[in-house]
Order: C-alpha cells, then structure tokens, then sequence
C-alpha cells in the first residue's frame, strides 16, 4: 500500500478521525486544568517558605519576583516551631530563570484584588549564599502585611453597619442621575471660576474668619439655655404672621403709614451718631473687662456661692469674736499678766540650756519615743492574778543571779573597791571562775551623745550591743591577769581589762530609723 492510500485511508475514516479529536480534546483540556500548577515535563526550582500566617492564601496562587509570574504556591499546610508556635508553610515552584535565590530573600504575602486574591512576593536579598532546591526560607524573612479585612476588623459591629447604611445610601442617591452628574461636572469649572476670589476673601487674616466662627460658637453657648424660649418665640411669631396675613387690608395700612416713620428717623438719626461714637468708645474700653470676665466668671460665681455661706455664719462669728476680744482685753488690764509674763521669761532662761541640750535627743534620735515604746513593752505582761477578773498587765522583770562567792568585786558585792573585771586573757562572754559559775564585768554608758561638736548625727543608745573593752578614759587600772596564787579567793583583776565606763564610744553611730543625719537637716524642716 502506497503513503498516499494510507493517509487517505486515516482521513477517511469517521470514526478513527473521531478519535484522534477526543484526543487531543482531552489533552489540551488537561493541560488548560492544570497550567496554573505548571506544565508537566518543564524542570522547575522547588523551595519552601514559612510565614506567621498565611492569610488566606491557597494552592495555585502566583508567585511574583519585580512583579513578574515566576511561579505557583503548592501544599499549603501547618507548621509547628520549636517554641510552641504554628506557622504556615507551603511549597514554590518557580521557573529555572530565578535559581538561585539567595538565602536573605524576602517573603511577603500580598493582596491581588479587593476580592480576597493573595499572591506571594520574593525581594531577593544581597547575601551571597544561595537557596539549593529542596531548601527552607525561614519565618524571619517573612514580611507581615496588614490587610484590608484587618482595617475593616478595627471597627465594630455598630460602625460596619452604619458604614453599609452610609454607601447605601450614596449608591441610592447616584443611582439614575448620570445626566444630573454629568450637568454637575460640566458646571464645576465655572464654580470653582467664581469660587476662587471668594475663598481667597475667606482666608485672608484681615477677614477674621476665625473670630467669627468663635463668636458663632459663643453666641450658640449663649443661647443654648434659652432654646425652649426660642423655640416658642418662633411659634408665637408665627401665629402672628399668620394673624397679619389674615387681614390684608390692615397690611397695607401699615405699610402706607412707614415713610413719615423713615422721613422722622432721617431728621433725628444724625443727632444720635455722637450718641452711637461715644457708645462705641465706651464699648472698646469695656472688652477687655468683658473678655476677662468671660475667663473669671466660673471663679466669681463660686466665690459668690461660698460667700453667701459665709455671710450666714458671720453674725456668729462677730458675736464670738467680741467675746474673744472683750477676754483680751480684761486679761492685758489684769497686772498679774505682766507678772507671768516675766516669770515666764525666766523660766525659759532657765530652760533654755536644758532644752538645748536635750533637743537632739528628740529631733535626731527620737529618744523620747524609744523610751515611751520600752516602757510599754516593760509594763505588757499579762496580769496572772487569779482573782483577778479584769485581767490588767504586770511588769516584766528579770532576776540576773550572780556568783556569790569566787569573783571579787562583783557586781552584787556592796564592798567592792574596783569595777567588776574579768582577767585580761579571758573571753568575758564565756569566763567561769572554778565552780563554772560565770564571771562578769562592768559595762556601764551612761548619758551617751546624740550629736557631735558639728551636729552630726551619734545616736548610740540601742545602735549596737556591748562593746569590746577596755574602753576607759584616764582609769586608774591597768588591764592584767588574775593572780591564781594565794587562798580562795583569788586576787582580784585589775578593773581595766574589759571594762567598758566612757559614755561616748569613738566614731560617729550616726541616724535612727528617722534618717536625720545633721542637727542642720532639723533646723531647715523648722524652717520650711
């Protein structure tokens, strides 16, 4: 069979023909459903991309490089981070032309329409490592976008409806009237001609248009409390108008008679403009009294209101005062004022030193409170009397034993002839004669400072515990050791190894809880 017969043959033949169509019917159609996930057979740069959040994103959607297709978006799905945190991953098929990318490239989700239509946006980056196929864009080269849902989300729902009725209503009022719009449009260059002078008028300083939209705004605050008045003001002018134009003839009958009114004006009006310039004067000079009063007003009235209280008072007030000063009087006409007067000077001389050296123990230390606060802690005991019902509180007391018999010149011992002392070598804390019985020492400070000679702050008393001896100036005891020669008991110390006589230790202890650290800080609070 010759080529010619068998091409003949294929065409020919309805129903091989047929198939030949179907075919490539169903090719084509296949290769229009799936362009947009690319076309088979065509090598392709696959990479993926994590974003926050997808954003309505969806399989087949384009992807964009400077606004050029590139590629498509496949298998869009959720990814857990590390942290805890769910991103969105989905997979890019782009075109060959763009391989590589490098590794710093942007990613950002973008709007295509108002309709809802995302598309993705790569801002390749300046790094010079690349993306290899098969790699991951990570989430912090994600870009975040603000949609216009999110904008529209701002409001709420009374707003988004309001905002519905208002383009509603827009659309309503255009709808049928494109001839009225296009008259409109067709008018507005000559508005605009004639507008121009009279906004350039409206905006000149000279024009004070603010002024005048400020005195509106005075003139309506100002009628604003008489708004029923005027507002029936109108409808009795109405009913009145409405009675003139009852009654035509009467109308004119007025009417008739206003020029010998106007002819009587013309004569008098002239005599009254030194009247209106005077009047006029006089107003210039009350505006700024009146502009001050407008700012003082409030205060005036509130003084006005609390005087007026006052006033009631008054007649009481004036009563007592004359009582008062009738007792002045009768006290600077008695002779014996003079006299205790005096007195009184000079107890404060006598005074004056006491309450000077006791002041900073007060105003520094705060002494008096620290004695008022043990004495209640001394007297806080909880009576324990049977038969009494009342309860009541008793006095705390502890009984400190002594040795009795080993240590000479105790404390307990009305014989003594040195300060209680303890052997030099010894640990006063913790010494114990023979028996075990403990040692003891003197550790006396009496009438400690409050300040020192520049008002520095020395609060000693309840600063700190007792001190380690010897501290004693000018004692007549040297520190030495017990003589453990000789019979019991044993030679005395010496008095002047531990023991602790000085009222003021060295150093300053400085503030109590007050925090006054110098007489002066005092004298200044006097002042303020």
């Amino acid at each position: 069979m010759s080529r010619s017969k068998a091409a003949a043959s294929v065409v020919g033949s309805p129903v091989l023909l047929g198939a030949i169509t179907l075919l490539v019917v169903l090719v084509a159609v296949f290769l229009a459903y799936n362009a947009n996930r690319g076309l088979p057979f065509i090598p392709t740069y696959n990479i993926r991309a994590q974003v926050p959040n997808a954003a309505s994103l969806v399989e087949g959607n384009e992807i964009r490089l400077a606004g050029f297709r590139v590629g498509i978006v496949e298998n869009i799905r959720p990814d857990t981070a590390p942290n805890g945190r769910v991103n969105a991953l989905f997979d890019m098929k782009l075109d060959k032309v763009v391989e590589p990318l490098p590794v710093d490239t942007q990613v950002i989700v973008r709007p295509r329409s108002v309709l809802g239509l995302k598309y993705v946006d790569l801002r390749p980056g300046t790094s010079p490592t690349t993306l290899k196929p098969g790699a991951t864009l990570p989430v912090q080269n994600a870009e975040t976008t603000v949609d216009i849902d999110d904008v529209l989300n701002t409001f709420d729902e009374e707003t988004r409806r309001d905002s519905q009725t208002s383009l509603q209503g827009f659309g309503d009022a255009l709808a049928g009237r494109g001839q009225s719009v296009n008259v409109t449009l067709q008018e507005l260059p000559r508005l605009f001609e004639h507008l121009t002078p009279v906004m350039r008028t409206l905006s000149d300083p000279q024009t004070e248009l603010g002024n005048f939209f400020r005195q509106i705004a005075d003139t309506a605050t100002q009628v604003r409390p008489v708004a029923r008045t005027q507002a029936q003001l109108f409808t009795n002018m109405a009913d009145t108008f409405e009675a003139i134009s009852a009654n035509p003839p009467a109308l004119q009958e007025t009417i008739s008679r206003q020029p010998p009114l106007y002819e009587a004006g013309l004569e008098k009006f002239p005599f009254q403009q030194v009247f209106l310039a005077n009047t006029s004067d006089l107003m210039g000079k009350l505006r700024p009294g009146a502009r001050e009063l407008r700012r003082s007003l409030p205060a005036v009235n509130s003084a006005i209101v609390e005087g007026t209280q006052t006033n009631r008072i008054m007649p009481i007030y004036t009563r007592n005062l004359e009582r008062v000063l009738e007792a002045i009087d009768h006290l600077g006409s008695d002779p014996n004022t003079l006299l205790a007067l005096k007195d009184l000077t000079v107890t404060t001389n006598i005074l004056e030193p006491l309450l000077e050296y006791i002041a900073p123990y007060q105003t520094v230390c705060n002494d008096g409170v620290y004695w008022w606060n043990n004495l209640g802690e001394h007297i806080s005991e909880e009576g324990r009397d049977p038969g009494d019902q009342g309860g009541g509180t008793g006095q705390r007391v502890l009984a400190k034993f002594l040795n009795t018999i080993t240590q000479d010149d105790r404390l307990s011992d009305s014989h003594a002839d040195r300060p209680a002392d303890v052997s030099r070598e010894k640990d006063p804390h913790t010494a114990t004669d023979p028996t075990g019985a403990p040692l003891h020492k003197l550790q006396g400070q009496p009438h400690s400072p409050a300040i020192d000679a520049a008002g520095n702050a020395d609060c000693q008393v309840g600063q700190f515990g007792y001190i380690h001896g010897p501290l004693i100036t000018g004692g007549r005891y040297p520190p030495a050791r017990f003589v453990e020669e000789g019979p019991p008991p044993p030679n005395q110390p010496s008095g002047g190894s531990h023991v602790v006589g000085d009222s003021n230790t060295p150093g300053l202890a400085g503030p109590t809880f007050t925090g006054v650290p110098d007489l002066a800080d005092v004298d200044e609070d006097l002042r303020k």
